[in-house]
């Protein structure tokens, strides 16, 4: 049997395609300005800006969005009378951590073992070539036959909500049939997935304060209350014994019943070190698609080099609360800055201070346009069947967007396998998944017009 021309298509690309991901990772797009300069956000906008241009996109336009930043927007008319599919990605990148761990500079993209490493390969940059990869195969193979509208998103790993608010005073602009978020993955290399869940998430900053300043230890230690002490009691009381979450009024038993994640696959993946325990208890899926995780992403305090005998005065930390399907994150937010203040021992001071949340959210499998995916990603993987996953974590506007359009289906699919390690030292993407999923999308969008 001859080949599907747009698998023929998408590999001639290719080599294009490494090309431009190559441009796209240079940029140094991290929407956090006090860490990253603004005009590298900017020069990654205008370049998907100018590749949405010459691919005949009208309307493109640099969406200034509430929290500074800017989406990227595009339309590309299709037929008279064709549905519209709204396809997603996000340029922005997370920082790339400590530099000098990376095998290779994370801004540029290098291959090595089959792989193509740098910082917003597979999450989400990828994705946008993704995107790209799937209507040039269309334009070479008889023309795209849905009208399709394009946003790329400058924001999204900070969960400041610019598109989302943005979305939300200009309804009209990102309605749909059917919504394509290219900023999930595959369950593992070669195997094909849409993602049926996210959990929600919320971040709190917790500042305590004991003391109007630093004591000398061997003076006052012993009675004076420790700031950091006492933040460490804190922190501790959100984790039982076997390291399940336990926010006060949270319920953490739920089930995950669909595809499982193999302990023993899930500990390679993770990288987890020899005779280091896993948390939690249920199974792997149901600790990271069903329940809430909460996770201490940094502390305040002194590093050890230059430490002084002091008891501190102030301490805070940044604190991750992941939310299941199920769960409205607002409520999650009461009740994780409600188990801060009872837990925080001595009558210590304490302040909390919402930075960013976002809603869970749950497809509609049973949708049209999941049975025009499955046929396509059949297609595009031969031999493999369509799974259905969760993951562990968000995308805001997903929940933003099915309120605004109830009736659109919505689908998540992308490049972020578990060997891609996002937001880790050393991301990187897989061509052979970028080229697989770039024929699924391509495939599906027929398939999806003729349905």
């Amino acid at each position: 049997m001859s080949p599907n021309p747009i698998t023929e298509t998408v590999a001639s690309l290719m080599p294009k395609a490494k090309a431009e991901l190559t441009e796209l990772v240079a940029f140094k797009s991290v929407a956090d300005f006090d860490q990253f300069p603004k005009s590298e956000s900017a020069a990654a906008a205008n370049w998907v800006a100018d590749a949405l241009r010459a691919e005949g996109f009208q309307d493109v336009a640099l969406l200034d969005t509430p929290d500074g930043t800017q989406s990227v927007y595009g339309l590309l008319p299709g037929p008279e009378g064709a549905p519209t599919v709204l396809l997603y990605a996000h340029y922005d990148v997370q920082p790339p951590l400590d530099e000098a761990a990376w095998t290779t500079p994370p801004f540029e993209l290098t291959e090595r073992g089959g792989r193509w490493y740098g910082r917003g390969s597979a999450d989400c940059k990828g994705g946008i070539l993704m995107h790209l990869l799937a209507l040039r195969a269309l334009k070479a193979n008889g023309g795209v036959p849905v009208s399709v509208k394009v946003i790329a998103e400058g924001s999204e790993e900070q969960g400041t909500g610019g598109l989302e608010r943005y979305a939300e005073e200009h309804p009209d602009l990102l309605t749909a049939d059917t919504i394509i978020i290219g900023d999930a993955g595959n369950f593992r290399v070669g195997l094909p997935t849409v993602t049926a869940t996210l959990r929600g998430m919320t971040l709190l900053r917790v500042r305590i304060d004991t003391l109007e300043g630093n004591l000398h230890s061997g003076q006052f230690g012993g009675a004076a209350p420790d700031a950091l002490a006492a933040l460490v009691r804190v922190l501790d009381s959100l984790r039982a014994d076997d390291g399940s979450t336990t926010v006060d009024g949270l319920t953490g038993d739920e089930v995950w019943d669909g595809l499982q994640y193999e302990e023993a696959d899930f500990r390679k993946d993770a990288k987890v070190l020899d005779g280091v325990q896993l948390v939690g208890k249920g199974t792997v899926a149901d600790r990271i698609w069903a329940r809430p995780a909460v996770t201490v992403l940094g502390i305040d305090c002194p590093p050890v080099v230059g430490a002084t005998p002091s008891v501190q005065a102030g301490a805070r930390a940044l604190i991750s609360l992941r939310v299941p399907p199920g769960v409205d994150a607002a409520e999650a937010t009461k009740l994780l800055q409600a188990h801060l203040e009872t837990h925080t021992p001595w009558g210590a001071q304490v302040t909390t201070e919402q930075i960013g949340q976002g809603q869970p959210f749950r497809a509609d499998t049973t949708s049209p346009a999941y049975a025009a995916m499955a046929e396509a990603m059949g297609e595009a993987y031969p031999g493999e069947e369509m799974q259905y996953a969760g993951q562990g974590g968000s995308i805001p506007l997903c929940n933003t967007l099915a309120a605004l359009y109830p009736r659109a289906e919505i689908l998540l699919i992308g490049l972020s396998e578990p060997e891609a390690q996002i937001h880790a030292v050393d991301e990187s993407v897989s061509p052979q998944e970028l080229e697989r999923l770039s024929v699924a999308e391509a495939l599906f969008l027929q398939k999806y017009a003729a349905s």
